[in-house]
């Protein structure tokens, strides 16, 4: 069956659906597989509980009318999402970057729904299964689409802006992250700047950091407006962060609720797109003011007398780096952090975790609590710094301690799972 075909059958609802545990009532089931499951074979159960269709790839399994057989689901699912891309006549925005991508889409999605009704990536659908199911949840009525992209490889951002086509783009930033995979920190740049590359192939237009030396020279040759400080397109200027960013777009002061220094780029970047969509200052201000972070990036949470940065979604060497200066730079009495191992970092996860380490020590905090099997391989701590091999090791030191007034950082890998902390402060 032509791709053409299929679309009819995905436009008789505009819903797709990839798994029979969620809601399959007059949806398109892709029986995609992985390498523990097989969705072929719950594609006949998918439409007895009321799918229209199921797109199938062995034909084994083909045994109704409405099991459609072609010969790569995956594949399938990522030209039905192409075409209806190029049936939906709305202004795209694509994103990618090392660190806050998906903090600066939530924001970008805020600022540009004061305007329009605009459709973003849920949660961190970003690779290249999430972004043709985001495409394909652009329904008519939407307007506006922001599209979260990931990658961990070279050649992956390319795909998926094939895929999604966009108008605009950004770039958050180039850290030392998914190493394992882009192999150096050159591989990084060379990998995310893909994005660059098509928009610029497509003649369409970027957003940059002025403040970003890479990002300015990357960007050459396209069509950008630029953010930051003097001279920039969008001036904004950085207040402070204690412990809420706070930033000026032109008489204007924002006060967000998102902690960190390292979070002005993202604010900025909201602020500069909303800007160019011709959405007045004071719209912008109130969508940013009335955004509040949560599933564990950068959240404030009050336990007792201890208050707790919660950063635990995620980390790597750059967004470690950042989220610990903040933790210094608080004017806070005591302040401890709790760190977690980073993963992906291939041959050089030894050597950052001790970058990180010596960090910690150069700064001087009040206590250090290092967790995870790579963490316990580094030397060089001092007196206020402990080492644990698991998490459940860290517990039995830690449970019943006598911690008050005191401000916590908790950042790990998502495989860390530390959000469990919170129960032991």
């Amino acid at each position: 069956m032509r791709i053409e075909e299929i679309y009819q059958l995905y436009k008789l609802s505009y819903r797709v659906v990839k798994d029979t545990r969620e809601d399959v009532k007059n949806a398109l089931y892709f029986s995609l597989k992985g390498e523990s499951f097989n969705g072929n074979k719950y594609a006949l159960d998918a439409v007895k509980n009321g799918a229209n269709y199921a797109i199938i790839d062995e034909a084994e399994y083909k045994v109704d009318d409405r099991l459609i057989l072609v010969d790569d689901v995956l594949l399938c699912l990522q030209q039905l999402a192409r075409y209806h891309r190029e049936q939906l006549n709305i202004p795209i925005l694509a994103l990618t970057g090392s660190n806050g991508k998906t903090t600066t889409k939530e924001l970008i999605n805020v600022v540009l729904n004061k305007k329009f009704n605009c459709l973003a990536t849920k949660g961190n659908l970003n690779n290249h299964i999430g972004v043709p199911l985001t495409l394909l949840s652009m329904t008519p009525e939407y307007d506006f689409g922001v599209v979260e992209m990931g990658a961990n490889h070279q050649l992956e951002i390319e795909a998926l802006c094939d895929i999604a086509q966009p108008d605009f783009g950004y770039i958050t930033n180039f850290g030392r992250v998914h190493l394992e995979g882009f192999g150096s920190f050159e591989g990084v740049i060379k990998g995310k700047t893909e994005m660059y590359q098509y928009l610029r192939d497509d003649h369409k237009m970027v957003f940059v950091n002025q403040e970003d030396p890479i990002q300015m020279e990357k960007s050459s040759g396209i069509n950008r407006r630029t953010f930051g400080g003097e001279g920039a397109d969008c001036p904004t200027v950085f207040t402070d962060a204690d412990p809420f960013v706070r930033i000026s777009l032109e008489e204007i002061q924002i006060n967000s609720k998102l902690i960190g220094a390292y979070n002005f780029a993202n604010i900025a970047a909201a602020v500069c797109i909303g800007n160019y969509f011709g959405i007045p200052s004071l719209e912008i201000k109130d969508a940013i003011e009335g955004f509040i972070p949560d599933n564990n990036r950068s959240q404030i949470i009050q336990c007792t007398s201890n208050k707790v940065i919660l950063d635990a979604y995620n980390a790597n060497p750059n967004s470690m780096e950042a989220a610990i200066l903040n933790l210094a730079s608080l004017s806070d009495e005591k302040k401890v952090a709790i760190l977690g191992d980073m993963f992906e970092l291939g041959k050089d996860s030894m050597l950052e975790h001790q970058k990180i380490v010596d960090q910690i020590s150069a700064i001087g905090l009040d206590a250090a609590y290092l967790i995870g099997e790579t963490f316990y391989k580094t030397n060089g701590l001092n007196s206020k710094m402990h080492q644990f091999k698991s998490f459940e090791e860290f517990v039995k030191s830690f449970e019943g301690n006598s911690y008050t007034d005191t401000t916590f950082l908790i950042k790990a890998s998502r495989g860390m799972a530390l959000e469990r902390t919170l129960g032991y402060i």
